[in-house]
């Protein structure tokens, strides 16, 4: 779909494993696990047949349940997680039945997966248990013998449990099998790079991941940020962190082999946070940010293991540089052809925005993010509501932030006036503003540029509000419609055709 219309990438936000036992922690920069992948996000259908499929949902008599959780605007997690789950549980009952086509290409999955698949797939399994007796499911507080995933006490909750624990394995295969069928569709359909995957900062200390490299992370510390201007109580993130020394010692395995997982499936990978791979404030869990510290990384041995990975992977990599960046770090980035990354509403200087021709050659160009609002969001000033609304500001701060929005607004509008192109249709203004801006950027010398879903079809909500949990919808705002039909929506079709042009126009001029 997005190939046809001249897109060479589609960039997804993380799919890693989540934790299946605690359907109310969604983040997906907050998962158990950047080894695997959150099997909620399976199509079993496209695996397994359609009709496989339909049996599964009306053994479960979840048809109507299912019908009603699409047409809410919020998605509710627990109760879709639930849901996709009993779903899964009977395609899996039903696969274990007989001989299934698919039990040898399973049985290699699992087979080639090892020890690594096996570790996580048994971190459920005890998770679930301990669900179910109403226990702690973070690992830091179960009894001694479980903390250790190579305890004779696991090796006895393994074959025990056996079954279960090869739900889990026949949920990640799923998954994996549905990412691999959609980048070699989107590679099909012409698309130069196809799936860009997106390699959260860390994983939860309670998590999977954490559990079973434990001299690799370390659980006892959260990543977060230090104390600054704009957040005087600095941040706690709530993720752990690599140790140095436990990487180093360990010929940096658990470095490579997430890599390599989440190369698997894509033709491109972005790093949130890039920085982290020289360093990262890193606090003492329960402790205030303020009191935490810089830990720093071998990040040359770190670029030069991601370099080989992507060499071997044939994918490009995206490193986020959104923010305080360490001296030297973005040279040692272009030395390794890691592309940084620009956003259209930071490219100024006090409401001065950068010329085109201004833009570097080497980092991608996009509109917003999603940590950011929309560009109709911040266009009216949307995001500035929401923090007035949650008290996050004070009535100072709001009317001069909405003065300073007001000449940011008119920074914009100059900058985008200076192509005759811009502002000639009979659209509404924030269309215009849409249009013109899409055309902006495809006129830059990026070598590519994201559009995201919101701004394509010009929506006002954000995704992620940070600095808020429950008082703003994080990760929970469904697009309208189908997904199949998102691009045909006409702001959408209009706005990739206007991209599609303006790059062809950028790549005429830079001959």
């Amino acid at each position: 779909m997005a190939g046809e219309r001249g897109a060479e990438a589609v960039a997804i936000s993380p799919m890693h494993a989540m934790f299946s036992s605690d359907t109310g922690r969604y983040s997906p920069y907050s998962p158990s696990s950047r080894l695997f992948f959150n099997s909620l996000y399976a199509a079993p259908g496209t695996i397994l047949g359609e009709r496989a499929l339909r049996t599964a949902i009306d053994a479960t008599g979840l048809t109507n349940q299912l019908r009603t959780l699409e047409e809410q605007p919020l998605i509710d997690w627990p109760v879709a997680a639930q849901a996709k789950q009993k779903i899964l549980r009977a395609l899996y009952d039903g696969f274990s039945l007989g001989e299934h086509p698919l039990h040898e290409d399973f049985s290699s999955f699992r087979h080639t997966s090892g020890e690594a698949l096996e570790n996580h797939c048994r971190f459920e399994a005890l998770q679930a248990e301990r669900a179910a007796r109403g226990e702690s499911l973070d690992w830091r507080h179960w009894p001694e013998e479980w903390r250790d995933p190579r305890s004779p006490a696991l090796a006895h909750f393994a074959e025990e449990n056996a079954d279960e624990i090869g739900f889990y394995a026949f949920c990640q295969w799923l998954i994996a099998r549905c990412l691999e069928r959609a980048q070699s569709a989107a590679r099909s359909s012409g698309m130069g790079i196809g799936l860009i995957a997106d390699l959260a900062v860390g994983a939860d200390g309670g998590g999977s991941q954490a559990w079973s490299r434990q001299d690799e992370l370390l659980a006892s510390l959260t990543v977060g940020a230090p104390p600054d201007i704009l957040n005087r109580s600095g941040q706690g993130w709530g993720i752990s962190a690599f140790s140095p020394e436990g990487l180093v010692r360990n010929g940096f395995r658990a470095f490579i082999e997430m890599l390599r997982a989440n190369f698997a499936h894509a033709g491109g990978l972005r790093i949130d946070h890039v920085m982290g791979l020289q360093r990262l404030w890193v606090i003492p869990n329960d402790a205030p940010p303020c009191d935490g510290a810089y830990l720093y990384y071998p990040v040359d041995d770190l670029l030069r293991l991601l370099a080989l990975e992507s060499h071997r992977h044939q994918a490009i990599v995206l490193g986020e540089d959104l923010g305080t960046v360490p001296d030297g770090l973005r040279d040692k980035l272009i030395a390794r052809s890691i592309l940084g990354m620009r956003v259209l509403l930071f490219e100024q200087d006090n409401t001065h925005f950068k010329p085109i021709l201004d833009w570097p050659d080497n980092a991608l160009a996009t509109t917003s993010t999603h940590d950011l609002p929309t560009l109709n969001g911040w266009w009216h000033g949307h995001d500035i509501d929401w923090n007035a609304r949650l008290d996050l500001i004070d009535s100072h701060t709001e009317m001069d932030w909405r003065k300073h929005r007001e000449r940011e607004r008119e920074g914009l509008r100059h900058v985008l006036n200076q192509d005759p192109q811009n502002f000639r249709e009979e659209h509404r203004e924030t269309d215009q503003v849409l249009d013109a801006s899409v055309r902006f950027l495809g006129h830059t010398r990026a070598p590519l540029v994201l559009l995201p879903l919101e701004d394509a079809l010009g929506i006002e909500e954000q995704a992620n509000l940070p600095g808020t949990i429950d008082t703003h919808p994080n990760w929970r705002r469904r697009l309208a419609g189908q997904s199949q039909a998102l691009l045909d929506h006409p702001d959408a079709a209009r706005r990739l055709e206007i991209l599609a042009c303006a790059r062809l126009q950028a790549n005429e001029r830079d001959r």
